[in-house]
């Protein structure tokens, strides 16, 4: 989400122009535009002024002269049936959205929210707010050599939103009332009511593409119709569901922008397919493929160990992050009556045994998540403060009494007392609810029927993680059955809702805005593939959110996001699991990435979009490179691993690292936006 800055009152440097006559925009573009100066801005940002000026030549985090060639090869999980990854319809191919699809403008990784022209060179936000006008650049291409026109901005819009594109792009982008083309490079966005962010996620999430990709066949029906887009790769050759390559197109039109400077550095990008995490691991050990994100615990110190470790042929590496870690959980789908009552949620919250979890199974990398916006200012803590108070009592919908007190609290295990103890309570939760053990030791309720219930999953990972969890439960007389299914058929039963329970992540970023009406609004709760995974469905949610979209100011946005996490948190609609600080990554000693680390990014776009090959390059050793082990977890480790890291980083990069790493270091919000369910999840 973001709350973009006035545009029409920026001062200092900047595009000022005074779009009259043959300037700039030109008159008829801004007819009854309001307001008597307007200012062109290459860039946009949150409650402010961007970072970068219009000057700027490239991100930090980038190298702006790394090499360009080479291969990486990479895995994917499960399989893929389509190359087109905006419908219901299949399961799009990895890398075509980041590799093939652009945007207007781009969001910095180093920011909270704020973007910079890529196919718009110019943008604009009306005085009042309610319309936002984009200038294309004139060399904008696609990838058959056809120009980048308004009118292909309008089509991408109108089948996005329409019947045959996914539902979220209805949701994210239905503040918007109309899109008119004033010309072949100017097209305006006009909007139903003010939304401080709308302009923003036009800007940067509205996938653009030729009016000639399917050549008129129905959106949802050209799964294997190779996308004409302007990204800097094309589709290479792929064996359906096995393999995909990706090729870069030579001489890409924006390689010289400053948002593109130092980018997407590899000549070919091929992802090869596996079936389960067990055959990816050890295709990796075994060099079938040169980079994986970890998302094992137990896997990263037990099961990345080897000969090619330790001569470093594979290097390992903690990448810290500054995203808010959002709330990763067993989703309680409150679709079903079983889980309508919020005792009934409570109580099995209560039966999770974190504690147990990190000590026996993640050697303690983990923290336990007790936020939907841990390690930010947005998360809520204690009882409400008067101004927090304040906020809850103008809402119009009726709160739970409970919401103006403590929060509820997730237990502590340190014993087994102290599981005892918490088992006790959620037994007594439960017979509040209406459950009783029966006399063959199952919970069942008034009307005799057993409680029981289904943890949906698709790797083994997760099947160990829950193991503890079922058997507390089982105390409780509960019956649990684990199902574990391929990856295709989950997803399918994951977008359709068709699940008791499923581990999945609500991610957050670091201004959250109008994704919170897919993840948890009442809208989304029955619409297939949105992001409600719990069937979150009420109506105080439903209007905080509304006032987190008309936020204008930090201090607004924490104010209205620890009310919404309150209120969450009572709900008990999750049973929340746990987060990390950093991303495990592992990779190819060939492989190499700038000094600078980003502050909000996931690692596989990293990866593809800023890190090179060096062919050249020699192992070293894991002797050698301990003290690079990991890149600062503190201030003080920052300047030591900078120091010691230059083999693996290139002594050019590695001094860049000192003054971003420190902000990473500090840093506690995150701008991860979108995914599907499991695709941030760690075990």
């Amino acid at each position: 989400m973001a709350v973009g800055v006035d545009v029409s009152r920026q001062n200092g440097v900047g595009r000022r122009a005074w779009l009259q006559g043959g300037l700039a925009l030109g008159a008829a573009a801004l007819a009854g535009w309001p307001g008597r100066e307007v200012l062109a801005a290459h860039g946009m940002a949150w409650g402010g002024e961007p970072r970068y000026p219009e000057s700027f030549a490239h991100f930090d985090y980038v190298r702006p002269d790394a090499p360009r060639g080479g291969l990486v090869r990479l895995a994917g999980m499960g399989t893929f049936d389509s190359l087109n990854p905006f419908t219901l319809r299949g399961i799009a191919a990895d890398g075509t959205g980041t590799l093939m699809f652009e945007s207007l403008a781009v969001a910095s990784w180093d920011e909270p929210f704020s973007v910079y022209g890529l196919l718009a060179e110019d943008m604009i936000l009306a005085e009042d707010r309610l319309s936002v006008m984009f200038k294309l650049r004139a060399e904008a291409r696609f990838n058959d050599g056809s120009p980048v026109l308004a009118e292909d901005v309008r089509h991408s819009f109108q089948t996005l939103v329409g019947p045959k594109g996914h539902p979220l792009f209805r949701q994210y982008f239905g503040d918007v009332e109309r899109l008119e083309v004033m010309d072949d490079r100017q097209l305006r966005f006009f909007f139903k009511r003010t939304n401080p962010e709308l302009h923003l996620i036009l800007a940067k999430d509205l996938p653009v593409f030729s009016r000639r990709w399917g050549q008129g066949k129905a959106f949802d029906a050209m799964p294997h119709e190779r996308p004409i887009t302007s990204g800097p790769y094309v589709v290479d050759s792929m064996d359906l569901g096995k393999r995909i390559a990706f090729k870069r197109v030579e001489g890409y039109w924006a390689d010289a922008l400053p948002v593109r400077r130092g980018t997407f550095n590899f000549e070919r990008v091929v992802f090869k397919y596996f079936r389960d995490e067990v055959a990816r691991l050890e295709a990796f050990k075994a060099g079938e493929f040169d980079w994986l994100f970890e998302n094992s615990a137990r896997n990263w110190t037990r099961g990345h160990v080897g000969p090619r470790y330790r001569s470093g042929e594979i290097v390992k590496r903690n990448f810290p992050h500054s995203n808010v870690s959002g709330m990763q959980g067993y989703a309680l789908n409150t679709r079903r009556p079983l889980f309508k009552d919020v005792r009934v949620r409570e109580a099995l919250a209560l039966a999770f045994d974190f504690d147990w979890l990190n000590r026996h199974y993640f050697q303690g990398q983990y923290t336990r998540t007790r936020s939907y916006f841990a390690n930010s200012a947005m998360a809520a803590s204690g009882k409400p403060d008067a101004e927090e108070m304040r906020f809850l009592k103008s809402l119009s919908s009726p709160l739970d009494p409970a919401v103006f007190g403590e929060l509820p609290e997730l237990p502590d295990n340190p014993d087994a007392d102290a599981l005892r103890r918490n088992l006790k309570r959620a037994q007594q939760l439960l017979n509040e609810a209406g459950w009783q053990v029966d006399t063959d030791g199952v919970l069942k309720n008034a009307q005799g029927q057993a409680f029981r219930f289904e943890v949906l999953g698709d790797a083994p990972a997760f099947e160990r993680l829950a193991t503890p969890w079922i058997h507390n439960l089982a105390r409780l007389g509960i019956r649990v059955r684990q199902r574990m299914v391929d990856p295709a058929l989950y997803q399918k039963r994951v977008s359709t809702f068709d699940y008791d329970v499923v581990t999945t992540v609500y991610p957050m970023s670091s201004t959250p805005g109008n994704e919170l009406l897919q993840m948890l609004g009442s809208a989304a709760a029955n619409d297939a593939r949105s992001g409600n995974y719990a069937g979150v469905a009420d109506p105080v949610v439903d209007e905080i959110i509304e006032r987190i979209l008309q936020v204008r100011s930090r201090d607004e946005l924490q104010l209205a996001t620890r009310a919404l996490d309150r209120v969450l948190r009572h709900g008990w609609y999750m049973v929340p699991q746990f987060h990390s600080s950093s991303y495990r990554v592992a990779f190819d000693w060939r492989l190499r990435h700038p000094g600078v680390l980003p502050l909000f990014y996931d690692p596989q776009s990293w990866l593809l979009e800023t890190w090179w090959r060096d062919d050249e390059a020699r192992p070293v050793p894991v002797t050698e490179q301990a003290a690079a082990a990991q890149v600062g977890r503190s201030w003080a480790g920052v300047r030591k691993t900078v120091a010691d890291d230059r083999t693996v980083m290139g002594p050019e990069t590695a001094g860049l690292a000192i003054v971003q790493t420190r902000q990473s270091v500090v840093a506690v919000e995150q701008a991860v936006i979108g995914h599907r369910a499991g695709r941030f999840l760690t075990c």
